[in-house]
């Protein structure tokens, strides 16, 4: 938050908030617009969604999906949340609850799916079951459903809360290593191409910081903790190389990823396996794959089929490593 005795750079009162990679402060009416237009320019600068499309929001209970879902209904469009159970023990239980109040407080729409009672199987029993590692057994469930649930339910866009913060770790990531189909595929929309749904990420141009900021400022309840599977994870060892660089250099993480996406970006844009169109329905669920039985299937088989695994028994294997 703000210094004491710092000044809105746009009305001269006192500030709640300092944003250095703005060279600026601003009080709470300001900085709630400053959020506002950031994600305006990014839905119209990058074309993601109009008002008549109707919006499925991916929600976690964390401060990023619900400052979108709040953003997006505030601003007048058609948007409802899409929650998944993933099973993490008193975790999931939790982030559901903070889901479940926001969506009354506001009398909105929420689709729910559990891993556990409608597939047979959770996230640390695919983890064990895979032997995939949670955050990969986590993220492969989450997009097939939400790419399933978008399509079951006429929805034209899935929206997601990743900010700038996520979306420039994973940049660093995929640099790190060169990943191309990955690269060629990390834009803040995905048009809606051979079965896949359009998918767009309204939060590109926010930190993190200023998307707890919004929460707070509007009264909105979230969940603070991290996932507990998500320890070790380098996608955080990246975040935090990337805020002391942005510590030393502010501004240098939006300017990392915005000139990856304009600079970089339509160069590798025909290098994805799912761009070149060679896909096919899965021959098990119907859901387009580039195999003959999609990888969310093929973990549904493996997993579904293995005795339930504690979270706790997952974290600490995880923790003797």
């Amino acid at each position: 938050m703000a210094t004491s005795g710092s000044k809105c750079r746009a009305c001269k009162a006192p500030a709640v908030i300092d944003l250095p990679r703005h060279n600026a402060n601003f009080c709470a009416d300001h900085f709630l617009q400053l959020c506002r237009r950031q994600v305006d320019k990014a839905i119209d600068d990058y074309d993601m969604f109009d008002r008549s499309d109707r919006l499925l929001v991916a929600v976690s209970g964390g401060k990023d999906s619900l400052a979108i879902w709040d953003l997006l209904v505030e601003a007048g469009y058609q948007a409802d949340g899409f929650y998944v159970g993933l099973g993490i023990g008193d975790y999931s239980d939790e982030s559901r609850a903070y889901v479940e109040r926001f969506a009354a407080s506001r009398s909105l729409h929420l689709v729910t799916v559990d891993l556990r009672d409608d597939y047979g199987y959770d996230v640390p029993t695919a983890a064990r079951a895979a032997k995939r590692k949670p955050c990969s057994a986590c993220g492969l469930s989450k997009r097939h459903l939400f790419d399933r649930a978008a399509r079951e339910g006429g929805y034209d866009v899935v929206v997601t809360g990743h900010n700038l913060d996520d979306e420039a770790a994973v940049l660093l990531g995929n640099v790190l290593r060169w990943d191309i189909e990955y690269l060629a595929r990390q834009l803040p929309v995905l048009p809606a191409a051979n079965g896949f749904p359009k998918k767009a990420k309204p939060l590109v141009r926010l930190t993190e910081r200023e998307t707890a900021a919004w929460c707070l400022l509007r009264g909105i309840d979230y969940l603070v903790e991290e996932c507990p599977m998500s320890s070790g994870n380098r996608h955080l060892h990246h975040k935090n190389t990337l805020n002391a660089i942005e510590q030393a250099s502010p501004s240098s993480k939006s300017a990392f990823y915005l000139n990856f996406i304009d600079k970089m970006a339509p160069l590798l844009a025909s290098q994805s396996a799912a761009a070149s169109g060679d896909v096919h329905d899965c021959e098990q669920c119907g859901s387009p794959t580039t195999t003959e039985l999609c990888a969310f299937c093929r973990l549904v088989d493996t997993a579904s089929a293995h005795e339930p695994v504690p979270v706790e028994l997952v974290l600490g294997r995880r923790g003797r490593r």
